[in-house]
């Protein structure tokens, strides 16, 4: 019995890494076959609206046959849609994802770069500030279950959940940006930063922090009931295991059984929430991009949608779309890291 203890033992580890290999394979062939579909559906589309796409495209430009056949030519819009379906693939994995029709001669790659630094900076900014804050109202609001920070703290947090971010924004904009009564305006009411500063300098650095202030306590504002909200249901989940109970009884404080043991525990579904939030920083914040006119992805996704702009609509939907498969998939790895269950 002491040899096949010691045999089972020595297996363990190896048997665990093999579960975890193949779990690995069955969710990165999982991510693959989700990023397929979503190619095929990025190119089709577009592309099933009725009509001419050279004079929707055109927005009634292209008068005579020289100027659409030009216009087909130049867009790859004379090729068949199988060809176009092949020089579409070979493009978006070359970086090629053609040019913009909203903004002539740009091309689409180029406006996305340009257009990502500020979304990361809104929205990953408010998707950090709004896990830590949530998680911390959550374990306080769970571990002091009823009492008067948990009523008033999840009240709070649904109230902000349940009002639509453009109007919550266009709120801040009244309070803070333009004032009431004789209470001034304290921030810009839109903007990315002053047309007189220089972003890369100091001065600049510091007049565009000051220009997210407000965008950035929108979408944390907004956020914050998700994390609250799941952490408080997954502590109150955790309260009444057995192992809490053996904590307590080896005579730990009250506040290293929560941090030690409960906390740890009950971040497992929080932790897959941050992961798939991040997911969602690189498609931007289009209402609130567009309420604060901060020049993101979301509201050049705006831009292209009233073209339309296939390829820039393209470009964007790509990019929003394999930011959320990248998170799902690093959700489920780590997620099957530290809690080898779901692995089965």
């Amino acid at each position: 019995m002491t040899l096949q203890a010691a045999t089972e033992a020595a297996a363990a580890p190896k048997s665990r890494s093999k579960g975890y290999g193949g779990y690995l394979l069955r969710k990165l062939g999982g991510a693959l076959g989700s990023l397929v579909f979503m190619l095929i559906v990025n190119f089709f589309l577009f592309r099933i609206l009725p009509g001419d796409p050279a004079k929707t495209l055109g927005r009634g430009r292209l008068t005579t046959p020289e100027q659409v056949e030009a216009f087909n030519k130049t867009y790859g819009l004379e090729q068949p849609l199988p060809q176009q379906f092949l020089t579409f693939l070979h493009n978006t994995f070359t970086g090629k994802l053609g040019i913009s029709i909203t903004y002539p001669g740009h091309e689409v790659s180029q406006l996305i770069a340009d257009r990502m630094w500020p979304t990361l900076l809104l929205v990953g900014t408010s998707t950090i500030l709004a896990a830590v804050i949530g998680v911390w109202l959550g374990v306080r609001g769970a571990w002091n279950r009823g009492s008067t920070f948990d009523k008033t703290s999840t009240g709070f947090s649904l109230t902000l959940y349940a009002m639509p971010e453009w109007w919550l924004g266009m709120l801040l904009i009244v309070a803070l940006a333009v004032g009431i009564g004789p209470m001034p305006g304290l921030f810009p009411t839109g903007g990315l930063h002053s047309t007189d500063v220089d972003p890369s300098s100091l001065k600049g650095v510091l007049d565009t922090a000051w220009h997210l202030t407000l965008p950035v306590l929108t979408l944390t504002l907004a956020y914050l009931a998700e994390y609250a909200l799941i952490m408080r249901s997954s502590l109150l989940d955790e309260l009444g295991e057995d192992y809490l109970m053996t904590a307590r009884a080896k005579g730990l404080r009250d506040i290293s059984v929560r941090n030690r043991h409960a906390v740890r525990n009950a971040l497992l579904p929080t932790t897959t929430v941050a992961a798939l939030s991040l997911g969602f920083v690189v498609s931007g914040a289009v209402t609130i991009e567009t309420v604060f006119s901060i020049p993101g992805l979301g509201l050049l996704g705006v831009e292209a949608l009233k073209g339309p702009d296939f390829w820039l609509l393209q470009g964007t939907f790509l990019v929003a779309s394999i930011g959320v498969i990248v998170a799902n998939l690093g959700a489920n790895l780590l997620y099957g890291w530290l809690d080898p269950r779901v692995r089965t």
